[in-house]
């Protein structure tokens, strides 16, 4: 779902935001995920996650958007933020460290790392969901 890079001008962005945005991390799908959430910013941009679980443990975690480069460089981070960590961790990641580990962002791109870290707890809560009535994966629908 990735569209491709269109020519944006990273002026004013730092490294960290334009090496995600040109080299994004942990791009793809995970074919029957344990954990899948959705976003649509208010620019129209679509964000996904998914995530395979092992023990408590994030083991993959993957992003599709069709987002600008401050929306891939969000997605890219906060997956190698989560990336190994139990899911208690994740669910510590904010969208404060993303901005900060980001090197900030404009204001108008804010949003960015807001909905990434939104759509990484909200595949969280997938995962915590259908950890609790196994039996409700059977009628999900694959993404």
């Amino acid at each position: 779902m990735m569209d491709e890079p269109q020519k944006q001008d990273f002026t004013g962005f730092s490294q960290t935001v334009i090496d995600h945005a040109q080299n994004p991390r942990n791009v793809g799908t995970i074919p029957n995920p344990d954990g899948y959430a959705n976003a649509v910013g208010s620019c129209g941009d679509i964000m996904e996650i998914w995530l395979r679980i092992k023990g408590d443990r994030i083991q993959n975690i993957t992003f599709s958007t069709t987002g600008c480069g401050p929306t891939v460089a969000a997605l890219s981070l906060v997956t190698e933020l989560a990336k190994g960590k139990t899911i208690v961790e994740a669910r510590r990641i904010t969208p404060e460290y993303v901005l900060n580990a980001l090197g900030g962002l404009p204001e108008e791109n804010v949003e960015c790392a807001v909905l990434s870290v939104t759509i990484l707890r909200e595949a969280i809560m997938d995962y915590l969901a259908f950890k609790n009535e196994p039996w409700k994966r059977m009628y999900r629908q694959q993404y």
